[in-house]
């Protein structure tokens, strides 16, 4: 599914984050130390190779909200814009905290001349943010955002699986219309 805002192409996909080659940021789920794990940091660490943990050492620890910009090593993309999403239940508030994460890797991408960026479902794994209220945070801040961009033009959802994109899809024709 592809909607332009404000001349901002949104659009989502099922797929693997780390396999991303036509889109020049791609955001890594991380954890508070930048080191790979399980999910989308497993998947983009696994991807970039070993300098990837060893320029993010340098950066971390991350607070809930903040977002950080390392190179992309062995990725197809130039860039990997890390973020830590709020723990549901833990993190407070979680639902600023994850807007955060939005708001703080499109600022980023728009510093740094980014014309393109893919997002996860960030905290819906591991961290157990509920996938309808994640989504709805996630669509409702790059909405708002749109209009402010000027060097971002394409934002792209990247889901694990069929049921997941579901949720996005319905949630972006819900809020930006049909």
């Amino acid at each position: 599914m592809r909607k332009e805002i404000s001349g901002v192409i949104i659009e989502c996909l099922k797929g693997n984050i780390a396999d991303q080659p036509d889109i020049m940021a791609v955001v890594n789920a991380a954890n508070a130390h930048l080191q790979p794990g399980g999910g989308v940091a497993g998947a983009i660490h696994r991807a970039a190779g070993p300098g990837l943990e060893e320029e993010c050492r340098q950066l971390a620890p991350i607070e809930p909200g903040q977002a950080v910009m390392t190179r992309g090593h062995n990725l197809p993309n130039p860039y990997v814009i890390h973020c830590l999403g709020p723990v549901y239940g833990v993190d407070k508030p979680e639902e600023k905290l994850l807007a955060d994460c939005y708001r703080n890797s499109l600022m980023l991408a728009e510093q740094h001349e980014i014309d393109s960026i893919a997002f996860p479902a960030i905290s819906t794994g591991f961290f157990r943010y509920p996938l309808e209220k994640a989504t709805r945070v996630a669509l409702k801040t790059v909405l708002e955002m749109a209009p402010q961009l000027k060097k971002v033009k394409k934002i792209r959802f990247v889901l694990f699986n069929d049921s997941d994109l579901e949720v996005y899809e319905a949630e972006l024709t819900h809020l930006a219309g049909s």
